[in-house]
């Protein structure tokens, strides 16, 4: 009897478990948006070109839906971003950004294609 009394416990944890998951994956896959999905893999390629999270931020619009003012293009050539970063907390405290990164993104949003400027900003 002890699995009756516990099957509403144990199946919140299921649910629970499952909707962490779905949540994540869907997360991940931007949702099936290739713009979303493009514009979570340029930031994570700049965190990961510039010294990762602990050293450095991408501009507040690489966090906004789809990239907001940072995407600027999408065509069948892909998604291309243009934006600046800097220290952690760079733009909240309103300091100059020190890096400035193009990135092309692949149409489905899942590849980097091209990093054609990643440096001092121009």
């Amino acid at each position: 009897m002890r699995i009756k009394r516990d099957l509403p416990a144990l199946l919140f944890s299921v649910l629970l478990i499952a909707g962490g998951t779905a949540a994540a994956n869907a997360q991940a896959n931007g949702g099936g948006n290739p713009n979303l999905r493009a514009a979570n893999v340029a930031r994570m390629r700049a965190e990961q070109l510039n010294g990762g999270l602990g050293v450095y931020r991408a501009a507040s619009c690489m966090h906004e839906q789809a990239g907001g003012e940072c995407l600027i293009e999408a065509s069948n050539r892909g998604f291309l971003f243009r934006f600046y970063g800097g220290g952690p907390g760079w733009q909240q405290l309103g300091k100059p950004p020190t890096v400035e990164t193009e990135i092309l993104i692949s149409p489905d949003g899942r590849s980097v294609l091209e990093v054609p400027y990643n440096g001092t900003p121009r």
